[in-house]
């Protein structure tokens, strides 16, 4: 019986279709996994050197005044926490706050929510790593989603299951092939090792 043999290429290797075939749709997809992206290395930053857009304000009980004081104690790099205020008092009266505060502020806690947004903001705007940068951010907005509940706003749906729903949509539809750098990063040794990296 005689045996066939046939070498491989690395286009053979790391060939996947475009699944988006109009290059205006694939770059409309492109700068939203940028943007998204984007915010997910400002919340890092934000939260790291309190920045004053979120993260570094703070509220006199007395007076009610608020104080902006940025690279101030707030500041993670400063010992501040940047999980205890949203699970803390983000999720006040909500079904599930006693679960969430009960971590809120934990050092474990902190440190997978920095290195998530850090991660996942990187692999979002570069375009490589996209399938597990993709599934740890949907996992983040599911967490936030779940915290929120009961929504206000409507039933069902808010911004942190559209955000689930549309970071899993750019990991699937290839976006960091265009305008980043994922075709490259396809072609290397490491992806072709561990398709998942993709």
């Amino acid at each position: 019986m005689a045996t066939l043999h046939r070498h491989l290429s690395i286009e053979d290797v790391v060939y996947e279709p475009e699944v988006v075939r109009s290059s205006a749709a694939r770059q409309a997809l492109a700068v939203l996994r940028i943007g998204f992206g984007l915010t997910f290395l400002w919340a890092f930053l934000d939260k790291t050197f309190a920045l004053g857009f979120h993260t570094g304000w703070t509220t006199n009980p007395d007076t009610g005044a608020e104080t902006l004081d940025r690279f101030g104690e707030a500041a993670w790099i400063n010992g501040g926490s940047p999980t205890e205020g949203f699970l803390l008092y983000g999720t006040e009266g909500k079904w599930f706050h006693d679960f969430f505060a009960s971590f809120a502020g934990a050092a474990w806690a902190d440190w997978l929510f920095m290195i998530g947004l850090l991660g996942i903001g990187i692999a979002l705007t570069l375009g490589i790593g996209m399938r597990i940068g993709a599934a740890a951010g949907a996992l983040l907005y599911l967490f936030m989603y779940t915290a929120s509940l009961p929504l206000e706003n409507n039933p069902v749906i808010d911004d942190h299951l559209l955000g689930a729903i549309s970071v899993v949509v750019l990991a699937l539809t290839l976006s960091g092939d265009t305008w980043g750098a994922g075709k490259a990063w396809a072609k290397s040794h490491l992806v072709r090792e561990y398709p998942v990296l993709r």
